[in-house]
């Protein structure tokens, strides 16, 4: 089976109004709905949904608001978590659906968490890659990381509107060359965020001299698809998901600490620098119905790095917790 082409989707956002859903879909029986990080898209679990439509049931991914074929609004407050996650729920309503499998990388994984604490009755069960179920991160936390310096820490200087835009947009093929790289042992990673003796951790701002960590694991092609998509829409649209971390953290406090009573499903990737292993130790408290996995030596982009082994973990337990008898 191949990755599906996708659909438009349309749905009524009753603040923002219209927005279209680039959303790629294959298979039959219980709904799996796949949500992507940042930077990339549907087509980053290409690898996946053929695998879990193969297995019996319907895998479902969009482009986010935001990204690739979708509706992505002007205003920064059109992404706070309030919008991402209704627009799963209406993604729901307009297929018949009553409820899915909820899986989400990076910041579809801060989504599909969501999810359990904003919709848990359209929740079926939920899989974070990469992402655990934690409180959404603040600005001034991350602030103190880097005292005060928003250059050296990404998510800061993704806050300002325009200032990344401006470097990234013009660069997206460099970026997914240089970005879209294997599990690296986290101390060499240490080593390059601390070569000046202050803490680094914003790989966006430099691009043209960023010196590659890990080997590719995109190949020509994959490279010319992201580069061909963000060229045509640019990064603005999933950055400005960054520009409401704050205020999903003041509207609701209780996602990271509510706890989950469906099946929650949590994958790790040990060499993942950005979202190590350890931040989900305390998930066994909050989720009570839990089970975790780590990939090893695998990096940030696990699905698309190591797609066996997270097809391999993730079909076993579907059809285990969902699967027909």
């Amino acid at each position: 089976m191949t990755f599906p082409e996708p659909q438009l989707i349309t749905l009524t956002d009753p603040d923002y109004g219209r927005i279209e859903l680039s959303v790629h879909e294959q298979g039959t029986g219980p709904a799996v709905v796949f949500s992507h990080g940042f930077p990339e898209l549907a087509y980053s679990w290409r690898h996946q949904l053929p695998a879990v439509a193969a297995a019996g049931f319907r895998a479902i991914a969009p482009d986010q608001r935001g990204y690739g074929g979708s509706t992505a609004p002007e205003p920064v407050a059109a992404y706070g978590m309030d919008q991402l996650t209704g627009d799963l729920v209406r993604l729901l309503d307009e297929l018949g659906l009553d409820q899915a499998v909820f899986v989400g990388h990076d910041w579809g994984g801060f989504v599909v968490w969501a999810m359990g604490v904003l919709h848990p009755e359209r929740c079926a069960g939920i899989v974070g890659v990469c992402t655990p179920y934690l409180p959404f991160p603040g600005t001034d936390f991350l602030k103190m990381l880097v005292d005060g310096d928003v250059e050296r820490q990404y998510m800061l200087w993704f806050q300002e509107p325009g200032v990344a835009e401006r470097e990234m947009d013009p660069r997206a093929r460099v970026l997914f060359e240089k970005l879209m790289v294997g599990g690296v042992d986290p101390r060499i990673i240490a080593e390059r965020a601390m070569a000046d003796g202050k803490l680094n951790m914003n790989p966006f701002i430099d691009l043209d001299g960023l010196e590659p960590l890990g080997e590719s694991i995109a190949d020509a092609d994959v490279v010319d698809h992201y580069a061909s998509v963000f060229e045509r829409t640019g990064f603005r649209g999933g950055i400005n998901w960054y520009r409401n971390v704050d205020a999903n953290s003041a509207a609701h406090p209780e996602v990271g600490t509510t706890v989950l009573s469906m099946p929650t499903l949590m994958l790790c990737a040990e060499w993942d620098p950005a979202l190590p292993p350890a931040l989900a130790a305390g998930m066994p408290n909050v989720c009570s119905d839990f089970e975790t996995h780590t990939i090893p030596k695998a990096g940030h982009w696990v699905q698309q790095e190591s797609p066996d082994a997270v097809n391999e973990l993730l079909l076993d337990w579907l059809q285990r917790r969902f699967g027909s008898a």
